[in-house]
Protein backbone atom coordinates (compact mmCIF):
# COMPACT_ATOMS: atom_id res chain seq x y z
CA UNK A 1 0.00 0.00 0.00
CA UNK A 2 1.31 3.44 -0.92
CA UNK A 3 2.23 5.84 1.87
CA UNK A 4 -0.31 8.45 0.74
CA UNK A 5 -3.11 5.86 0.73
CA UNK A 6 -2.07 4.46 4.10
CA UNK A 7 -1.91 7.94 5.65
CA UNK A 8 -5.20 8.98 4.09
CA UNK A 9 -6.91 5.79 5.30
CA UNK A 10 -5.56 6.26 8.83
CA UNK A 11 -6.77 9.87 8.92
CA UNK A 12 -10.17 8.81 7.56
CA UNK A 13 -10.58 6.20 10.31
CA UNK A 14 -9.49 8.73 12.95
CA UNK A 15 -11.86 11.41 11.65
CA UNK A 16 -14.67 8.88 11.29
CA UNK A 17 -14.63 8.04 14.98
CA UNK A 18 -13.58 11.48 16.25
CA UNK A 19 -16.20 13.42 14.29
CA UNK A 20 -18.76 10.72 15.03
CA UNK A 21 -18.10 11.04 18.77
CA UNK A 22 -18.36 14.83 18.64
CA UNK A 23 -21.53 14.58 16.53
CA UNK A 24 -23.17 12.24 19.03
CA UNK A 25 -22.11 14.46 21.92
CA UNK A 26 -23.52 17.53 20.16
CA UNK A 27 -26.75 15.71 19.28
CA UNK A 28 -27.45 14.52 22.81
CA UNK A 29 -26.49 17.92 24.21
CA UNK A 30 -29.05 19.59 21.91
CA UNK A 31 -31.69 17.00 22.86
CA UNK A 32 -31.00 17.63 26.55
CA UNK A 33 -31.35 21.38 26.01
CA UNK A 34 -34.63 20.88 24.14
CA UNK A 35 -35.96 18.70 26.97
CA UNK A 36 -34.90 21.29 29.53
CA UNK A 37 -36.69 24.00 27.58
CA UNK A 38 -39.85 21.86 27.47
CA UNK A 39 -39.67 21.22 31.21
CA UNK A 40 -39.07 24.93 31.88
CA UNK A 41 -42.17 25.70 29.83
CA UNK A 42 -44.19 23.26 31.93
CA UNK A 43 -42.89 24.86 35.13
CA UNK A 44 -43.90 28.32 33.89
CA UNK A 45 -47.27 26.94 32.89
CA UNK A 46 -47.65 25.49 36.42
CA UNK A 47 -46.90 28.86 38.03
CA UNK A 48 -49.58 30.47 35.87
CA UNK A 49 -52.22 27.80 36.62
CA UNK A 50 -51.48 27.70 40.37
CA UNK A 51 -51.52 31.50 40.51
CA UNK A 52 -54.94 31.63 38.88
CA UNK A 53 -56.24 28.93 41.26
CA UNK A 54 -55.03 30.92 44.25
CA UNK A 55 -56.83 33.98 42.89
CA UNK A 56 -59.95 32.08 41.90
CA UNK A 57 -60.50 28.77 43.81
CA UNK A 58 -63.48 27.94 41.57
CA UNK A 59 -60.99 26.84 38.93
CA UNK A 60 -60.42 23.73 41.06
CA UNK A 61 -63.78 22.48 39.85
CA UNK A 62 -62.84 22.95 36.17
CA UNK A 63 -60.70 20.97 33.71
CA UNK A 64 -59.29 21.63 30.28
CA UNK A 65 -61.55 19.28 28.34
CA UNK A 66 -60.58 20.44 24.88
CA UNK A 67 -56.82 20.01 24.77
CA UNK A 68 -56.59 18.09 28.07
CA UNK A 69 -53.60 20.32 28.88
CA UNK A 70 -54.15 20.02 32.62
CA UNK A 71 -56.10 18.05 35.19
CA UNK A 72 -56.51 18.55 38.94
CA UNK A 73 -57.27 15.95 41.58
CA UNK A 74 -57.24 16.16 45.40
CA UNK A 75 -54.53 14.44 47.46
CA UNK A 76 -54.60 13.22 51.05
CA UNK A 77 -51.97 14.44 53.49
CA UNK A 78 -49.95 11.18 53.30
CA UNK A 79 -49.56 11.42 49.53
CA UNK A 80 -48.77 15.12 49.69
CA UNK A 81 -45.97 14.74 52.25
CA UNK A 82 -44.10 12.15 50.12
CA UNK A 83 -44.91 13.74 46.77
CA UNK A 84 -42.11 14.36 44.25
CA UNK A 85 -42.35 16.40 41.08
CA UNK A 86 -42.29 14.14 37.97
CA UNK A 87 -41.44 14.80 34.32
CA UNK A 88 -42.05 12.08 31.71
CA UNK A 89 -43.12 11.50 28.10
CA UNK A 90 -46.55 10.09 27.32
CA UNK A 91 -49.36 10.12 24.75
CA UNK A 92 -52.88 11.58 24.83
CA UNK A 93 -55.81 10.69 22.64
CA UNK A 94 -57.25 13.61 20.63
CA UNK A 95 -60.85 12.77 19.81
CA UNK A 96 -61.20 15.53 17.22
CA UNK A 97 -58.30 14.08 15.20
CA UNK A 98 -58.89 10.47 16.24
CA UNK A 99 -55.23 9.86 16.97
CA UNK A 100 -52.72 9.79 19.80
CA UNK A 101 -50.42 12.74 20.20
CA UNK A 102 -47.06 12.68 22.07
CA UNK A 103 -46.95 14.96 25.11
CA UNK A 104 -44.55 15.92 27.86
CA UNK A 105 -46.14 15.54 31.28
CA UNK A 106 -45.40 17.30 34.58
CA UNK A 107 -46.98 16.23 37.83
CA UNK A 108 -46.77 18.40 40.96
CA UNK A 109 -48.81 19.22 44.03
CA UNK A 110 -49.85 22.50 45.65
CA UNK A 111 -51.83 23.71 48.68
CA UNK A 112 -55.08 25.45 47.79
CA UNK A 113 -56.73 28.26 49.84
CA UNK A 114 -59.09 25.66 51.38
CA UNK A 115 -56.01 23.99 53.02
CA UNK A 116 -56.43 20.96 50.71
CA UNK A 117 -53.55 19.50 48.73
CA UNK A 118 -54.12 18.95 45.03
CA UNK A 119 -52.17 17.23 42.26
CA UNK A 120 -51.75 19.28 39.12
CA UNK A 121 -50.99 17.31 35.93
CA UNK A 122 -49.82 19.50 33.07
CA UNK A 123 -49.37 18.33 29.49
CA UNK A 124 -47.73 20.02 26.54
CA UNK A 125 -47.60 18.68 23.00
CA UNK A 126 -44.17 17.56 21.80
CA UNK A 127 -45.05 17.08 18.13
CA UNK A 128 -43.05 20.12 17.11
CA UNK A 129 -40.26 19.15 19.47
CA UNK A 130 -40.03 15.65 17.98
CA UNK A 131 -40.08 17.10 14.48
CA UNK A 132 -37.28 19.42 15.45
CA UNK A 133 -35.29 16.54 17.01
CA UNK A 134 -35.65 14.49 13.83
CA UNK A 135 -34.63 17.47 11.73
CA UNK A 136 -31.58 18.04 13.93
CA UNK A 137 -30.63 14.37 13.64
CA UNK A 138 -30.80 14.33 9.85
CA UNK A 139 -29.06 17.69 9.50
CA UNK A 140 -26.27 16.48 11.75
CA UNK A 141 -25.97 13.20 9.85
CA UNK A 142 -25.77 14.95 6.47
CA UNK A 143 -23.32 17.49 7.88
CA UNK A 144 -21.21 14.67 9.34
CA UNK A 145 -21.04 12.78 6.03
CA UNK A 146 -20.34 15.91 3.96
CA UNK A 147 -17.65 17.12 6.35
CA UNK A 148 -16.05 13.67 6.51
CA UNK A 149 -15.93 13.39 2.72
CA UNK A 150 -14.67 16.95 2.26
CA UNK A 151 -11.98 16.62 4.90
CA UNK A 152 -10.89 13.23 3.51
CA UNK A 153 -10.77 14.51 -0.07
CA UNK A 154 -8.95 17.66 0.99
CA UNK A 155 -6.46 15.67 3.03
CA UNK A 156 -5.84 13.35 0.10
CA UNK A 157 -5.13 16.28 -2.23
CA UNK A 158 -2.78 17.88 0.30
CA UNK A 159 -0.96 14.61 0.98
CA UNK A 160 -0.48 13.90 -2.73
CA UNK A 161 1.09 17.34 -3.17
CA UNK A 162 3.25 16.88 -0.07
CA UNK A 163 4.50 13.47 -1.20
CA UNK A 164 5.37 14.52 -4.76
CA UNK A 165 9.12 14.81 -3.90
CA UNK A 166 9.03 11.33 -2.37
CA UNK A 167 7.37 9.91 -5.51
CA UNK A 168 10.03 11.56 -7.70
CA UNK A 169 12.74 10.08 -5.49
CA UNK A 170 11.23 6.59 -5.79
CA UNK A 171 11.04 6.98 -9.57
CA UNK A 172 14.71 8.00 -9.56
CA UNK A 173 15.58 4.88 -7.55
CA UNK A 174 14.03 2.75 -10.31
CA UNK A 175 16.62 4.15 -12.75
CA UNK A 176 19.59 3.42 -10.48
CA UNK A 177 21.12 0.24 -11.95
CA UNK A 178 24.30 -1.46 -10.65
CA UNK A 179 27.11 -1.14 -13.16
CA UNK A 180 25.71 2.00 -14.77
CA UNK A 181 26.41 5.67 -13.90
CA UNK A 182 24.18 7.17 -11.21
CA UNK A 183 21.57 9.36 -12.97
CA UNK A 184 21.16 13.00 -11.85
CA UNK A 185 18.42 13.68 -9.32
CA UNK A 186 16.22 16.69 -10.09
CA UNK A 187 13.99 16.85 -7.03
CA UNK A 188 13.89 20.37 -5.60
CA UNK A 189 11.74 20.67 -2.49
CA UNK A 190 11.22 23.06 0.41
CA UNK A 191 10.55 20.22 2.84
CA UNK A 192 13.68 19.77 4.95
CA UNK A 193 13.18 16.04 5.54
CA UNK A 194 12.78 15.26 1.84
CA UNK A 195 15.76 17.46 0.95
CA UNK A 196 17.91 15.56 3.45
CA UNK A 197 16.60 12.27 2.09
CA UNK A 198 17.55 13.32 -1.47
CA UNK A 199 21.14 14.06 -0.44
CA UNK A 200 21.41 10.79 1.50
CA UNK A 201 20.01 8.78 -1.44
CA UNK A 202 22.46 10.30 -3.94
CA UNK A 203 25.42 9.82 -1.59
CA UNK A 204 24.40 6.23 -0.86
CA UNK A 205 24.03 5.47 -4.58
CA UNK A 206 27.53 6.78 -5.35
CA UNK A 207 28.99 4.76 -2.47
CA UNK A 208 27.15 1.64 -3.64
CA UNK A 209 28.32 2.20 -7.21
CA UNK A 210 31.91 2.56 -6.07
CA UNK A 211 31.69 -0.55 -3.87
CA UNK A 212 30.08 -2.45 -6.74
CA UNK A 213 32.87 -1.55 -9.16
CA UNK A 214 35.54 -2.45 -6.60
CA UNK A 215 33.88 -5.78 -5.83
CA UNK A 216 33.44 -6.56 -9.50
CA UNK A 217 37.08 -5.77 -10.23
CA UNK A 218 38.24 -7.82 -7.24
CA UNK A 219 36.21 -10.86 -8.26
CA UNK A 220 37.39 -10.72 -11.85
CA UNK A 221 41.02 -10.24 -10.81
CA UNK A 222 40.80 -13.03 -8.22
CA UNK A 223 39.22 -15.38 -10.75
CA UNK A 224 41.86 -14.54 -13.34
CA UNK A 225 44.70 -14.95 -10.85
CA UNK A 226 43.33 -18.34 -9.77
CA UNK A 227 42.73 -19.60 -13.29
CA UNK A 228 46.36 -19.05 -14.34
CA UNK A 229 48.10 -21.13 -11.65
CA UNK A 230 45.41 -23.81 -11.90
CA UNK A 231 45.94 -24.08 -15.65
CA UNK A 232 49.72 -24.20 -15.18
CA UNK A 233 49.39 -26.90 -12.52
CA UNK A 234 47.18 -29.04 -14.76
CA UNK A 235 49.59 -28.58 -17.65
CA UNK A 236 52.53 -29.65 -15.48
CA UNK A 237 50.60 -32.74 -14.38
CA UNK A 238 49.90 -33.65 -18.01
CA UNK A 239 53.62 -33.38 -18.83
CA UNK A 240 54.51 -35.37 -15.73
CA UNK A 241 52.07 -38.11 -16.68
CA UNK A 242 53.87 -38.47 -20.04
CA UNK A 243 57.24 -39.00 -18.34
CA UNK A 244 58.89 -42.41 -18.57
CA UNK A 245 59.51 -44.67 -15.63
CA UNK A 246 56.33 -43.83 -13.69
CA UNK A 247 54.68 -46.64 -11.84
CA UNK A 248 50.96 -47.42 -11.87
CA UNK A 249 50.66 -45.94 -8.38
CA UNK A 250 52.28 -42.69 -9.52
CA UNK A 251 49.94 -42.43 -12.48
CA UNK A 252 46.94 -42.96 -10.23
CA UNK A 253 48.13 -40.21 -7.90
CA UNK A 254 48.68 -37.85 -10.83
CA UNK A 255 45.20 -38.64 -12.17
CA UNK A 256 43.68 -37.92 -8.74
CA UNK A 257 45.51 -34.59 -8.54
CA UNK A 258 44.42 -33.72 -12.08
CA UNK A 259 40.76 -34.42 -11.21
CA UNK A 260 41.05 -32.35 -8.04
CA UNK A 261 42.46 -29.40 -9.97
CA UNK A 262 39.69 -29.81 -12.54
CA UNK A 263 37.13 -29.60 -9.76
CA UNK A 264 38.89 -26.46 -8.46
CA UNK A 265 38.66 -24.89 -11.93
CA UNK A 266 34.91 -25.67 -12.11
CA UNK A 267 34.44 -24.36 -8.57
CA UNK A 268 36.23 -21.12 -9.44
CA UNK A 269 34.07 -20.60 -12.52
CA UNK A 270 30.85 -21.38 -10.61
CA UNK A 271 31.67 -18.96 -7.79
CA UNK A 272 32.48 -16.24 -10.31
CA UNK A 273 29.16 -16.87 -12.06
CA UNK A 274 27.27 -16.74 -8.74
CA UNK A 275 28.93 -13.47 -7.83
CA UNK A 276 28.08 -11.93 -11.19
CA UNK A 277 24.46 -13.03 -10.85
CA UNK A 278 24.19 -11.60 -7.34
CA UNK A 279 25.74 -8.33 -8.51
CA UNK A 280 23.30 -8.03 -11.41
CA UNK A 281 25.94 -8.13 -14.14
CA UNK A 282 23.48 -9.63 -16.63
CA UNK A 283 21.11 -6.70 -17.24
CA UNK A 284 20.23 -7.51 -20.85
CA UNK A 285 17.14 -9.65 -21.28
CA UNK A 286 14.61 -10.58 -23.95
CA UNK A 287 11.67 -12.91 -24.44
CA UNK A 288 13.00 -16.44 -24.92
CA UNK A 289 11.44 -19.73 -25.96
CA UNK A 290 12.65 -21.77 -22.98
CA UNK A 291 11.04 -24.91 -24.33
CA UNK A 292 13.21 -24.85 -27.45
CA UNK A 293 16.34 -24.14 -25.39
CA UNK A 294 15.51 -26.97 -22.97
CA UNK A 295 14.97 -29.53 -25.77
CA UNK A 296 18.21 -28.54 -27.51
CA UNK A 297 20.16 -28.67 -24.24
CA UNK A 298 18.67 -32.06 -23.37
CA UNK A 299 19.72 -33.54 -26.72
CA UNK A 300 23.30 -32.31 -26.27
CA UNK A 301 23.54 -33.63 -22.71
CA UNK A 302 22.13 -37.04 -23.69
CA UNK A 303 24.86 -37.31 -26.32
CA UNK A 304 27.53 -36.44 -23.76
CA UNK A 305 26.19 -38.88 -21.16
CA UNK A 306 25.15 -41.55 -23.63
CA UNK A 307 26.81 -44.24 -21.50
CA UNK A 308 24.24 -43.73 -18.74
CA UNK A 309 21.45 -44.90 -21.10
CA UNK A 310 18.90 -42.43 -19.76
CA UNK A 311 15.39 -42.77 -21.21
CA UNK A 312 14.23 -39.19 -21.82
CA UNK A 313 10.75 -38.01 -22.80
CA UNK A 314 9.40 -34.54 -23.55
CA UNK A 315 5.76 -33.57 -22.96
CA UNK A 316 5.06 -30.21 -24.59
CA UNK A 317 1.65 -28.94 -23.42
CA UNK A 318 2.18 -25.31 -24.44
CA UNK A 319 4.86 -22.83 -25.48
CA UNK A 320 7.03 -22.01 -22.48
CA UNK A 321 8.33 -18.43 -22.62
CA UNK A 322 10.04 -16.05 -20.20
CA UNK A 323 11.93 -12.78 -20.38
CA UNK A 324 15.52 -13.23 -19.19
CA UNK A 325 19.16 -13.07 -20.20
CA UNK A 326 20.01 -15.62 -22.90
CA UNK A 327 23.24 -16.82 -21.24
CA UNK A 328 21.60 -17.24 -17.85
CA UNK A 329 18.68 -19.12 -19.41
CA UNK A 330 21.11 -21.64 -20.90
CA UNK A 331 22.96 -21.95 -17.57
CA UNK A 332 19.70 -22.47 -15.65
CA UNK A 333 18.35 -25.18 -17.94
CA UNK A 334 21.74 -26.87 -18.35
CA UNK A 335 22.19 -27.14 -14.58
CA UNK A 336 18.71 -28.58 -14.02
CA UNK A 337 18.90 -31.09 -16.90
CA UNK A 338 22.48 -32.10 -16.14
CA UNK A 339 21.50 -32.60 -12.49
CA UNK A 340 18.62 -34.86 -13.64
CA UNK A 341 21.04 -36.96 -15.73
CA UNK A 342 24.10 -37.13 -13.44
CA UNK A 343 22.07 -37.91 -10.32
CA UNK A 344 19.78 -40.35 -12.12
CA UNK A 345 19.92 -44.13 -11.94
CA UNK A 346 21.83 -45.82 -14.74
CA UNK A 347 19.19 -46.61 -17.35
CA UNK A 348 16.71 -44.44 -15.43
CA UNK A 349 13.98 -42.15 -16.71
CA UNK A 350 14.03 -38.38 -17.32
CA UNK A 351 10.82 -36.51 -18.03
CA UNK A 352 10.64 -32.91 -19.26
CA UNK A 353 7.18 -31.29 -19.09
CA UNK A 354 6.65 -27.90 -20.77
CA UNK A 355 3.65 -25.67 -20.02
CA UNK A 356 2.68 -22.06 -20.59
CA UNK A 357 3.77 -20.85 -17.15
CA UNK A 358 5.61 -23.91 -15.87
CA UNK A 359 8.48 -26.26 -16.65
CA UNK A 360 9.04 -29.53 -14.80
CA UNK A 361 12.23 -31.63 -14.85
CA UNK A 362 11.86 -35.09 -13.27
CA UNK A 363 14.26 -37.99 -12.85
CA UNK A 364 14.06 -41.34 -11.10
CA UNK A 365 15.32 -41.54 -7.53
CA UNK A 366 15.32 -43.95 -4.63
CA UNK A 367 14.31 -41.58 -1.80
CA UNK A 368 13.31 -37.90 -1.42
CA UNK A 369 15.95 -35.21 -0.88
CA UNK A 370 16.05 -32.62 1.88
CA UNK A 371 14.04 -29.77 0.31
CA UNK A 372 15.44 -27.32 2.86
CA UNK A 373 19.09 -27.95 1.91
CA UNK A 374 19.29 -28.89 -1.77
CA UNK A 375 19.51 -25.25 -2.93
CA UNK A 376 22.27 -24.34 -0.46
CA UNK A 377 25.75 -23.70 -1.75
CA UNK A 378 28.18 -26.63 -1.52
CA UNK A 379 25.44 -29.02 -0.36
CA UNK A 380 25.82 -32.50 -1.87
CA UNK A 381 23.25 -35.20 -1.18
CA UNK A 382 25.57 -37.89 -2.60
CA UNK A 383 29.08 -37.41 -1.17
CA UNK A 384 30.42 -40.22 -3.34
CA UNK A 385 30.24 -37.99 -6.44
CA UNK A 386 33.50 -36.08 -5.86
CA UNK A 387 33.35 -34.30 -9.22
CA UNK A 388 30.26 -32.37 -8.07
CA UNK A 389 30.86 -28.85 -6.73
CA UNK A 390 27.51 -28.59 -4.94
CA UNK A 391 26.79 -25.27 -6.70
CA UNK A 392 24.62 -26.30 -9.66
CA UNK A 393 21.26 -25.97 -7.92
CA UNK A 394 22.45 -22.92 -5.95
CA UNK A 395 23.25 -21.19 -9.26
CA UNK A 396 19.83 -22.18 -10.62
CA UNK A 397 18.16 -20.77 -7.51
CA UNK A 398 20.06 -17.46 -7.82
CA UNK A 399 19.07 -17.11 -11.48
CA UNK A 400 15.43 -17.77 -10.62
CA UNK A 401 15.57 -15.21 -7.80
CA UNK A 402 16.95 -12.62 -10.23
CA UNK A 403 13.91 -12.94 -12.53
CA UNK A 404 11.18 -13.72 -9.99
CA UNK A 405 10.91 -17.35 -11.09
CA UNK A 406 9.80 -19.78 -8.38
CA UNK A 407 11.97 -22.91 -8.26
CA UNK A 408 10.63 -25.72 -6.08
CA UNK A 409 11.37 -29.37 -5.41
CA UNK A 410 9.03 -32.30 -4.81
CA UNK A 411 9.26 -36.09 -4.76
CA UNK A 412 6.37 -37.92 -6.35
CA UNK A 413 5.87 -41.43 -7.75
CA UNK A 414 9.51 -42.36 -7.23
CA UNK A 415 10.86 -39.31 -9.09
CA UNK A 416 12.70 -36.13 -8.09
CA UNK A 417 10.89 -33.18 -9.68
CA UNK A 418 12.21 -29.63 -10.01
CA UNK A 419 9.48 -27.19 -11.04
CA UNK A 420 10.00 -23.76 -12.59
CA UNK A 421 6.98 -21.47 -12.20
CA UNK A 422 7.00 -18.31 -14.34
CA UNK A 423 3.74 -16.72 -13.14
CA UNK A 424 5.52 -13.99 -11.13
CA UNK A 425 8.37 -13.53 -13.62
CA UNK A 426 8.59 -11.00 -16.41
CA UNK A 427 6.78 -13.00 -19.07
Amino acid sequence: MKLVHYTNRSLFILLFFLMGAWGLLFYFTIIDEVMDETDDTLENYREIVVGKILDDPEILETEDRILHSYTIRPLDIGEALDYEVQFYDSEIYIATEDEHEPVRVMRSCFLAPDDQFYELTLRISTVERDDMVRAIFWYLLVLYIVMLLCVTAGTRVVLKRVFVPLQRLLTWFDHVVPGKPVPPLDNETKIAEFSKLNKAAVAMSFRSQKAYEEQKQFIENASHELQTPLAIARGKLELLAESEGLSEKHLQDIDELYRTLGRAVKLNKSLLLLSRIDNGQYPDSRMLDLGAIAKETLCNLLDIYESRQIKASVEERDVCRAEMNDSLAHVLLTNLLKNAIVHNNSGGELRLVLGKNEMKVCNTGVSPLDAGKIFRRFYRADLSKKESTGLGLAIAKSICGLYGIRLSYMYEQGMHCFVLNFVNSQN
